[in-house]
């Protein structure tokens, strides 16, 4: 048995960019940032490094993804590992590993400052925020604007 999953929540680093292929398909690709955390063995010390992931979201999902997403949006994606060949102008043959999603779950929307929006109505501690879950199941159902939580 072969699997080629990828589950990543990190935050985006540049606004989607939107565009549309020759037969009229939307890709959306964008750039995301993920942080790992773990103590020095031998000193003890925290260390931290980041990774960067490209990320490409076709049909429905691009669609949202450029709608909804911006630089910094916290969000999650479940999709595959591909990789890509292509030859350069001088002859190099080039190879690029991106992220093809088929999952994305939106993170809660920000504020000013990076802070989470609570409606002012109701307490801080008891106000949960529904984050939808979007999938690409192969059907091309419209998703209700008045369904998502912004």
């Amino acid at each position: 048995m072969n699997l080629n999953k990828v589950i990543l929540i990190g935050r985006l680093v540049s606004d989607p960019e939107m565009r549309t292929t020759p037969t009229g398909q939307s890709v959306c690709s964008f750039r995301m940032a993920t942080n790992r955390t773990w103590s020095d063995s031998k000193t003890g010390q925290k260390q931290e490094k980041t990774e960067f992931h490209s990320i490409v979201l076709w049909g429905r999902l691009a669609e949202i993804s450029s709608q909804y997403l911006t630089k910094g949006s916290l969000t999650m994606i479940e999709g595959r590992l591909q990789t890509r060949n292509w030859q350069d102008q001088s002859g190099n043959q080039k190879y690029r590993t991106e992220i093809v999603a088929e999952r994305m779950q939106l993170g809660p929307r920000q504020g000013q400052g990076g802070e989470r929006q609570v409606p002012t109505s109701a307490p801080q501690d008891t106000a949960k925020e529904e984050i939808p879950i979007i999938e690409e199941d192969g059907k091309e159902e419209e998703i209700d604007v008045k369904d998502i939580p912004f």
